[in-house]
């Protein structure tokens, strides 16, 4: 199912250290797309479901510069296929040694309508890509073309991402901090809860402000929860 416009605009609001926890809460530990940072700090917010692209090492007789005459090869075929409101999430092993794209990929794939990039690899003419009102994540900066060590090998499979599996369709969250990944089963009941967490947050960071210690407030004892209750009660009545 696409992800509801409920889910996407709460994911746009709430942080991934708060998704992390909520994850862990229901058992997935390993969600947090590991050493990939946005290219710069004031890029919008990333939501969408995944369309992934998967790198194997190259090899010299099959990734010389011509191979990207032929209109499928499997990276160009993944910018010019991605749905709109769709995530490209590359799996290059790590390896930042090279790129896995460059600015005039991923402005086109902002023309399509993609709603970001994810590598856990480099990307080439990096300080163009953060001047775009695009979130883009990636390593490092790498000028090196993608053919000297990643072979293009197929897209919308399942891939590993900096330690993290994604599959397709599965919900790329990303915000200052980095990316999560949450399985697209459960995206929409996550939303909810992330949503309820990030205004709790935001209530104890209040009370810490006014001089409160954490000890019974995060995590609340009774008595907190039933001040926060009734802090919550005050506030939907004063919308009505």
């Amino acid at each position: 199912m696409p992800l509801s416009d409920f889910a996407r605009e709460a994911y746009k609001s709430v942080s991934t250290a708060t998704l992390t926890t909520i994850m862990m809460k229901r058992g997935f530990r390993n969600v947090f797309i590991q050493k990939v940072v946005p290219t710069a700090p004031d890029h919008p917010p990333l939501v969408g479901e995944a369309f992934t692209l998967r790198y194997i090492p190259s090899r010299e007789d099959l990734d010389p510069l011509s191979v990207f005459q032929d209109q499928s090869h499997p990276q160009r075929a993944a910018v010019e296929q991605i749905p709109p409101g769709h995530v490209l999430v590359m799996d290059c092993r790590g390896d930042s040694t090279v790129a896995s794209a460059g600015s005039i990929l991923v402005t086109r794939l902002m023309m399509r309508g993609a709603a970001g990039v994810v590598t856990d690899g480099g990307l080439r003419d990096s300080p163009e890509i953060a001047k775009l009102p695009f979130p883009t994540y990636f390593q490092c900066m790498s000028a090196p073309t993608n053919l000297i060590k990643h072979h293009a090998l197929d897209i919308n499979n399942p891939i590993g991402c900096g330690g993290v599996p994604v599959y397709p369709g599965d919900i790329i969250v990303g915000d200052g901090e980095g990316v999560v990944v949450i399985p697209a089963h459960l995206a929409e009941e996550v939303a909810v809860e992330a949503l309820a967490q990030d205004r709790f947050e935001g209530w104890v960071t209040e009370r810490v402000k006014e001089g409160r210690s954490i000890l019974g407030l995060y995590p609340p004892d009774a008595a907190t929860k039933a001040e926060y209750d009734a802090w919550v009660a005050s506030q939907d009545s004063a919308k009505h």
